[in-house]
Formats: C-alpha cells, sequence, structure tokens
C-alpha cells in the first residue's frame, strides 16, 4: 500500500508511548513457567540488543535521508527501537531475569556488529542499510516476536509487544517505501551506489560479522522451538512484498538479501558450513580483544520512562 510520509509522521507522533504506560506490577508475571525461564532470559537478552542494532541502523539513516522528513521519521524510529529495548528490559526485570541498575551483556557476535555498526554505518550507502534493516525487521522481529507472544502467557508481555508491533508496522511501511523510492533511480546511479559496497570494510568485515549473527540467532530460537516453518515465512515476507515494487526489483541489494535469506532458512544449504566456522571463530575470540559495549548503550533502562525522539 502506497504512503505518504506526511502522513506517516504524523501517525508516528500520535503513536507514541511511554513505559510508564504500562502497569508493571501487575499479575501476571507468575506465568512465566520454572523449565522456560533460563531459555527465555537468554532469548529476551538477545532481543533486547538486536533492538539497539536496530537503532543504531536508524541512527546512520538518520544521517544520509535524502530530505529532511525522512530525516525526521528515521530520528523517531532511532528513539522507538530503544524504547523496544527498554520496555524488553522492563519485563526481564517484571519476570525476576534482571537486577537493578544491570543490564545483559551482549553476546559475542552483538558485540561485534555494535563495533562494525559504530565504526563503518555513517558511511555506508543508504542502498545497503535499507535494504538490510528491513530484512532484519520482517525476518527477525517478525519471527522472534510472534514466537515469544506463543510462548509467554504474561498479559503484560502481550500489552508491551501489542505497542511494539504497532511501531514495527509502521518501520516497515516506510523502509518498503524506501526501498521502492531507492529502486526508482537511474541503473547508473544504482550501480555507482553498489560499486561503493565493494569496500572491502563493508563487505569482508560486514559479512563476518552479519552472518554469524544471523545463524546464531537462528538456531538459537529454533532450539527454543520456534518451528523452521515459521521462521522460512518470516523471511519469506521480505521477498514477497520487496517483490510487489518493480522499482525495488532493480536493487541489487535487494536481490543479494533476498538470496541470502533463502539460504538462512535452509539448514541444509553450504552456506551453513561457512556460517557454523564463523560462529566458532568468534566464540574463540578472547574477551579481552572484544570490543567494550558503547557508551550509548548507558541509555538502556529498565525504569518506566519514555526515551524522547
Amino acid at each position: 500500500m502506497a504512503i505518504t510520509l506526511e502522513e506517516m509522521l504524523t501517525r508516528i507522533k500520535e503513536g507514541q508511548w511511554a513505559l510508564s504506560d504500562t502497569d508493571w506490577d501487575a499479575p501476571g508475571a507468575d506465568r512465566i513457567r520454572p523449565d522456560q525461564f533460563n531459555e527465555l532470559k537468554a532469548f529476551m537478552a538477545d532481543l533486547v540488543w538486536i533492538e539497539n542494532i536496530g537503532a543504531r541502523g536508524f541512527a546512520a539513516l538518520a544521517k544520509k535521508a535524502p530530505n529532511d522528513l525522512l530525516k525526521e521519521i528515521y530520528t523517531y524510529f532511532h528513539a522507538e527501537e530503544q524504547r523496544h529495548a527498554n520496555a524488553e528490559l522492563a519485563l526481564m526485570k517484571r519476570w525476576g531475569m534482571l537486577e537493578d541498575g544491570k543490564t545483559p551483556e551482549p553476546n559475542v557476535n552483538v558485540k561485534l556488529a555494535i563495533k562494525w555498526l559504530d565504526t563503518y554505518a555513517d558511511s555506508t550507502p543508504l542502498t545497503v542499510l535499507g535494504t538490510a534493516i528491513p530484512m532484519l525487521e520482517v525476518a527477525l522481529d517478525g519471527a522472534l516476536i510472534n514466537f515469544l507472544l506463543d510462548e509467554v502467557e504474561d498479559p503484560i508481555c502481550h500489552e508491551v509487544f501489542a505497542k511494539i508491533n504497532s511501531d514495527e508496522s509502521r518501520h516497515l511501511a516506510v523502509d518498503f517505501h524506501v526501498l521502492d523510492m531507492m529502486g526508482g533511480a537511474p541503473m547508473r546511479k544504482l550501480l555507482v551506489q553498489m560499486a561503493a559496497t565493494l569496500d572491502p570494510r563493508i563487505v569482508v568485515l560486514g559479512m563476518a560479522m552479519y552472518i554469524p549473527l544471523l545463524n546464531r540467532v537462528r538456531d538459537n530460537v529454533i532450539a527454543m522451538g520456534l518451528s523452521e516453518s515459521k521462521l522460512y515465512q518470516a523471511f519469506k515476507r521480505f521477498a514477497v512484498v520487496g517483490g510487489r515494487s518493480a522499482a525495488t526489483k532493480r536493487l541489487p541489494t535487494f536481490h543479494i538479501l533476498k538470496a541470502q535469506a533463502n539460504m538462512v532458512v535452509d539448514r541444509s544449504h553450504p552456506y551453513h558450513l561457512l556460517a557454523d566456522a564463523l560462529v566458532r571463530a568468534s566464540d574463540l575470540i578472547p574477551s579481552r580483544l572484544l570490543p567494550k559495549t558503547p557508551t550509548w548503550a548507558r541509555e538502556l533502562t529498565h525504569e518506566p520512562v519514555s526515551v524522547s525522539a
């Protein structure tokens, strides 16, 4: 469905919410089963950091937005992703998974992803970030959040994720609008932008970060019980929705990430030999050599406050 950015910005402003809108002491926290506690705690920690990867991506997109209207929208999206992470921390606190003043430690692949984003995202072409973010939001957020709601009976969890899903629906509408907009550029411009992605810092380091991150999260959520078919449907949505636009189909990055998505969901594909090797290699990195958690992560809090845009 076609959108106008002016109307979307109005909807975004009207849809803002705060953590303080939720009664975090309401009944239902005891509905977390003892047998799911440890895996759910790890799952939520991953989800918190995935939200922050999205936030950092939107911050970079705001800097390279082609107009002030889109820049303002991306600035809101940056704040919303941070708010999602804070709401998920508040759920962890509600369920007894989080000590006061503490945040979960990001896994090694998340640390590497954040380091790459902090170093290179601001110089990465719009066509790359503008294609990667909707793929992650459709596949990971869609699959992970829907799985969480199937597994958790706490009504506050469902209330919070209804708000998060409402935000994400607006993110995706803008994501695919921007894909369509980028794909409408002259082919010469698209090829020049594609050539810019051949910078080895973007390609080699980016894939060395992105591939194991995606595989680790994929395998973790499958181990928790998410069916392969639901994961496939989540990834397929990126190809189906993007494929409806003739302009989007002109983007080389769309076809590259669509092909990768197909490999990610097929555990028998040789792609996983590389992905699994990269996961094992990342686990061997000594902790002293891993990048430190960035200072902006200090904005993470389970306290019932809103992050302003």
